[in-house]
């Protein structure tokens, strides 16, 4: 069974996050793994249309966090890397308990 700590990486002030967004879903929020990619899936409401889906996933991971957070790899892309900003080892025990 996967975690986060098996899909992201330890900066020395931040967390990236990979993940697969599911757009234009009826509900937002976290949905496990894709054990395959390796990937923590993300369903948003939003369309991938104008970047909403990427600011809607900054704003999920934000509220979720507490901590500022951008979608700093594949904007146009389903797969994205997202990084949190503050203390890594929170930012894991917050996602842990919301993804598990």
């Amino acid at each position: 069974m996967m975690n986060v700590s098996d899909v992201s990486r330890r900066k020395a002030d931040c967390l990236e996050v990979d993940i697969l967004v599911s757009p234009r879903s009826n509900r937002s929020g976290p949905e496990g793994f894709d054990e395959w990619r390796r990937r923590l899936i993300l369903r948003v409401k939003a369309p991938p249309l104008d970047g909403r889906a990427n600011k809607e996933v900054e704003a999920m991971f934000r509220e979720i966090t507490g901590f500022h957070s951008e979608v700093t790899s594949g904007h146009l892309n389903r797969q994205k890397t997202v990084t949190i900003h503050g203390d890594p080892d929170r930012i894991l025990e917050i996602l842990g308990e919301r993804t598990s």
